[in-house]
């Protein structure tokens, strides 16, 4: 009998009833359910954390920028109340909890994106809970992109010539989340971003510009949107030309048909001013392929503005790396750095534009070469040099690269093999055990 009325009563609490008096089968949650899974008592899902929590998070409520959730002191939305795989008691990954709410901070498949933010590293930037700056950022923006970006920030502070919108912040041009319509975050492409603020049917504007319709023009080509010490804030070294306001030297002129059109194209277009040079390189023994292919200096060099010496597109490492990968990527890991490399100061060996030595070495003796920075015989006493074959292959001189690979190894030392054992016995095949 007992067991019969268990049995009824279990069946009862099985059974909500409706509004309408009817009942019905609890098999699905209830509105109340789907909205509180934990079913947690009123006020537990925040009011309740608060008991043992109140120091911090009351602390921080009084911040002038409070996150909604918090705010709405709903704990839970971020935090599981009881257990979790994830560290400070999160419901999820850090980045899941914060794109259910901010799923559209990012754009679909951007070109391009901040680290943090495609890392799902919200936290980087922003404080969880409550901040003093908008946005819950962690510091003032200007610090925080700093933080990063410490390179463009110093210079930007040094410039004599400042840029007036970043005066106002960064994101006056950047999304710091990610951009949809053009690299480096841009809010927009250039020169659409440029022309906002600059107003290119402006006399003065195109009088700076010798006259050229630039308005539909790369404006970074010769400018540093991040300020600069020359005047018109182009980058740091400026092409002769330029500098004098000679466009026409190397274009056709402003008010042709095609004011842009270089009048010749090619080595033949810079031998006009670099003859000299340009016949220097060429008659080496071997020549740098960029040189003579293409565009020709242009492959490597700026023809306006740069922030490089030389005129460089980019810095010496990522101007080399774009052909010689291989190269970057074989130092970058090598247990052994070879400074010159590491700095990226690729002419510290070679010539970029033609030598009488193989590898385009600036120098024909490699251990003279190599001697320039390393003092080589109080290193070792093994013979180099003229009279003194590589048992390997009898058409090679020994010297420093018979045991060393100047861009690194996977081995200590830049040697080829794991041990020097292993290295010597290759040529003293006597003394193999």
């Amino acid at each position: 009998m007992r067991s019969r009325m268990l049995r009824v009563f279990l069946l009862v609490l099985s059974t909500v009833v409706e509004p309408s008096g009817t009942l019905a089968a609890s098999a699905g949650p209830s509105k109340a359910s789907s909205t509180n899974k934990y079913r947690l008592k009123p006020g537990a899902s925040g009011e309740v954390c608060l008991e043992c929590h109140s120091g911090d998070v009351e602390a921080q409520l009084k911040r002038p920028f409070v996150h909604t959730p918090v705010k709405a002191k709903d704990c839970i939305g971020c935090h599981s109340p009881h257990a979790s795989a994830h560290g400070k008691l999160l419901a999820a990954e850090p980045d899941k909890i914060c794109a259910s709410c901010h799923s559209s901070v990012v754009p679909d498949n951007p070109k391009s994106s901040h680290r943090p933010a495609a890392e799902g590293r919200c936290t980087k930037c922003h404080e969880a809970h409550a901040a003093t700056y908008p946005n819950n950022l962690v510091t003032s923006p200007a610090l925080l992109c700093a933080s990063c970006h410490q390179e463009i920030a110093e210079g930007a502070t040094k410039a004599h010539f400042k840029h007036a919108p970043l005066e106002q912040g960064c994101t006056i041009c950047h999304d710091p989340h990610g951009s949809s319509v053009g690299p480096a975050l841009l809010k927009k492409n250039v020169p659409e971003l440029c022309v906002g603020c600059h107003k290119v049917t402006r006399p003065i504007f195109s009088s700076k510009h010798m006259n050229y319709p630039v308005g539909n023009s790369l404006c970074t080509s010769c400018h540093d949107p991040h300020g600069s010490d020359v005047r018109g804030i182009l980058y740091g070294t400026v092409h002769s030309p330029v500098a004098r306001g000679l466009c026409s030297q190397c274009h056709a002129s402003a008010s042709s048909p095609k004011p842009f059109q270089t009048k010749q194209t090619g080595l033949v277009l810079c031998k006009g001013c670099h003859l000299q040079e340009l016949n220097g390189m060429l008659e080496q023994d071997r020549v740098h392929w960029p040189l003579v292919a293409g565009a020709a200096c242009l492959n490597c060099h700026s023809p306006h503005a740069s922030r490089q010496k030389a005129l460089l597109k980019g810095a010496m490492a990522t101007v080399c790396g774009t052909c010689h990968s291989d190269t970057v990527m074989r130092q970058e890991r090598s247990p052994t750095k070879h400074p010159p490399v590491q700095a990226g100061e690729c002419t510290g060996c070679h010539d970029p534009h033609g030598s009488r030595a193989p590898f385009m070495f600036k120098k024909l003796n490699r251990a003279e070469l190599c001697g320039a920075c390393h003092d080589w015989q109080n290193h070792a006493n093994h013979p180099m040099g003229a009279g003194y074959q590589d048992p390997r292959n009898l058409n090679l001189q020994l010297d420093c690269l018979s045991c060393h690979r100047a861009h690194g190894t996977e081995y200590e030392h830049m040697l080829p093999y794991s041990t020097t054992t292993e290295l010597c016995t290759k040529c003293h095949t006597n003394l193999k055990r």
